[in-house]
């Protein structure tokens, strides 16, 4: 949903989301940019002290009662993440951006279009970050509500798919908003194109730990096997 795309006007103006924090302090000098008050951080801003799993280009924020369950390909590079909170669920991604602008308006327009021609009606709805996108959508388990997020940052756009109780009701977000306000971007040095996935990884001792059950269960299928 968040690539296709589709012709049509626009019913999004730049004009219509001001610039996310992340974005305006990296466009302002460095003596005029107010110190930031919250995240999803740039890695320069990132406050210290606070116990993070390293996912690469994103650093999550351990917030008790949050389940991360994270799909990895079997070398290790990371294909989705979603967290978990009772009734509630977040879907994460983060993608390459301008340094001189965000791409969220244009990313939302799209997946508007995207909802409408698969028959599904989205809203505009103000949130804490500018503008989100809200729809009821048909799953396999039936209707379910889904609420788009998007923050622009230097570099950087991180895409927050809510899903189930913070999706029908943004104060009910609890832990998970939490867990978004606390993100950390890294972004590497390293050109890419607009709206490319930035790397993700398995942290190392999962990838070990990984490692060693395959291990484990290979042998016990070695030694248990009939002679």
């Amino acid at each position: 949903m968040f690539s296709r795309k589709r012709g049509g006007p626009k019913h999004v103006r730049p004009t219509d989301a001001p610039p996310s924090a992340a974005l305006e302090r990296s466009l302002a000098a460095d003596d005029e940019a107010p110190p930031p008050t919250s995240g999803p951080w740039d890695a320069e801003h990132a406050p210290e002290g606070v116990e993070r799993l390293d996912l690469g280009s994103l650093l999550i924020p351990a917030i008790e009662g949050v389940e991360v369950r994270v799909q990895a390909n079997p070398d290790g590079a990371v294909e989705q993440i979603v967290l978990v909170d009772g009734e509630s669920a977040l879907q994460l991604g983060v993608f390459a951006a301008p340094r001189s602008e965000g791409i969220w308006n244009e990313v939302r327009d799209e997946i508007a279009q995207a909802m409408a021609t698969d028959g599904v009606v989205p809203r505009e709805v103000a949130g804490k970050y500018g503008i989100e996108l809200t729809a009821r959508v048909n799953t396999p388990e039936g209707p379910a509500d889904v609420r788009f997020v998007g923050v622009d940052g230097p570099r950087w756009m991180v895409r927050a798919l809510y899903q189930g109780a913070a999706a029908a009701d943004p104060s009910r977000e609890g832990a998970l908003g939490e867990v978004l306000a606390g993100l950390v971007v890294i972004r590497d040095a390293e050109a890419r194109p607009v709206r490319e996935a930035l790397p993700l990884r398995l942290p190392k001792e999962m990838t070990d730990q990984a490692a060693a059950q395959a291990a484990a269960q290979a042998e016990q299928g070695a030694n248990g096997r009939p002679a």
